[in-house]
């Protein structure tokens, strides 16, 4: 294959890149003037052929994903984001996977990783490491000061992260950090945040509908319209209708 390289990546995605799915994206991304990706450039590409690329390219070096966090294309960044999630898959040591960890959340802090999609795609996996170490020790408040932290973040992303991280501990049927960040953005003003926090919600309630409900009716006047919505979605009709009036 010769010498692999961002660059190599590079060249690959942008022979698969389309203009006219370019213009959509940048409309769907929301990239115009004072909107959450302003600036972003797309250069047209599915999400299944990112990851193909991402999949023959998935040992590239660090140092080489650190150029694809730092490209100014949005899929370029959206495959190194892929690449890092598929090398942290496979880590088994846990000094390698909190270096892995940390470096994402890093990437994520200096604005490298800015978008909702960038973050649904990793967030759940690279969670898994909070999981762990609660296993370890027992218990989960090291890794809920941190994601405690992240949600009081400036940045909609780090706050965005804050809740997705939390899907890891919701599929071990481990709720408890989701509520506790749900509280904490329950007053975010940014519609993203609101259907990010509903859709973890909504996660819970697939696996205790009880757990939901408890915590809808604590909060019932403090829910976003847009996040109670989201987090009754998978009620029957006339249970929706009950929340909505409420």
């Amino acid at each position: 294959m010769g010498t692999v390289d961002a660059q190599t990546v590079v060249a690959e995605l942008t022979e698969l890149a389309d203009p006219t799915r370019a213009e959509h994206s940048a409309r769907f991304f929301k990239t115009g003037p004072g909107q959450y990706g302003e600036g972003d450039v797309f250069m047209g590409l599915t999400v299944p052929n990112v990851r193909a690329v991402a999949r023959r390219y998935r040992d590239l070096p660090r140092a080489d994903i650190d150029d694809l966090l730092n490209s100014p294309l949005h899929e370029v960044r959206l495959c190194g984001v892929v690449i890092l999630t598929e090398q942290f898959k496979k880590l088994t040591s846990t000094p390698a996977r909190i270096d892995a960890f940390d470096y994402y959340v890093g990437a994520v802090q200096a604005g490298c990783i800015n978008n909702w999609d960038l973050i649904d795609v990793s967030a759940p996996t690279f969670g898994t490491l909070l999981v762990d170490q609660g296993r370890i020790t027992s218990s989960n408040a090291s890794g809920e000061r941190r994601l405690r932290k992240l949600a009081v973040a400036e940045s909609m992303w780090e706050r965005r992260l804050a809740v997705l991280l939390t899907f890891a501990f919701i599929r071990v049927n481990q709720f408890e950090p989701t509520l506790a960040i749900a509280d904490l953005l329950l007053a975010d003003r940014q519609d993203l945040m609101h259907k990010a926090v509903g859709w973890m919600l909504r996660e819970v309630g697939k696996r205790d509908a009880d757990v939901l409900r408890a915590y809808l009716a604590a909060h019932i006047r403090e829910l976003p319209r847009t996040t109670l919505r989201y987090a009754i979605e998978k009620f029957d009709e006339l249970e929706r209708k009950a929340w909505l009036a409420r």
